[in-house]
């Protein structure tokens, strides 16, 4: 048996080790996390929200008008799905249970802003993948196996 991927997750059908730095805004960048019980609130609407989707939370930090996050998923699901998920139900469910924070901060019923960051983090760069490609291709030549790129 080969030696297991660092960090990788292993199903039935792939092995993905896929992971991506999120970062969203509340609507107009309004300061809704000022108290430490606001802002573990949230936490822990994302993280319930994440599990309930199958998200993987890695790291988590919910500021007064904005939240970073870590995230891993399988790569059967979008990333905008992902983004859906997590903004659309936290928002939901955190307006519902605050209407003060409504009427005052998001008078327009949205609790985040529509748009967000998203990039993706590995263990390796561009470069190294590069090479590593291309020493698939020397090896294959130099074991005489055929290999019908151009190259």
């Amino acid at each position: 048996m080969t030696e297991k991927m660092k960090d990788a997750v292993y199903t039935k059908r792939y092995v993905y080790n896929c992971h991506y730095h999120l970062i969203w805004c509340t609507k107009y960048r309004n300061q809704i996390f000022t108290t430490s019980e606001l802002a573990s609130e949230m936490k822990e609407l994302i993280i319930d929200t994440a599990t309930s989707n199958d998200i993987q939370i890695e790291k988590l930090e919910v500021m007064p008008e904005h939240v970073h996050a870590m995230i891993s998923f399988r790569p059967s699901k979008s990333i905008s799905s992902v983004v859906k998920a997590l903004k659309g139900h936290t928002g939901y469910v955190f307006l519902r249970d605050h209407p003060d924070v409504r009427k005052n901060k998001c008078w327009g019923g949205n609790l985040w802003s529509s748009s967000y960051y998203i990039g993706t983090v590995g263990n390796m760069s561009k470069d190294t993948i590069e090479r590593y490609i291309n020493d698939q291709i020397y090896n294959a030549k130099k074991d005489g196996k055929p290999y019908p790129s151009t190259h």
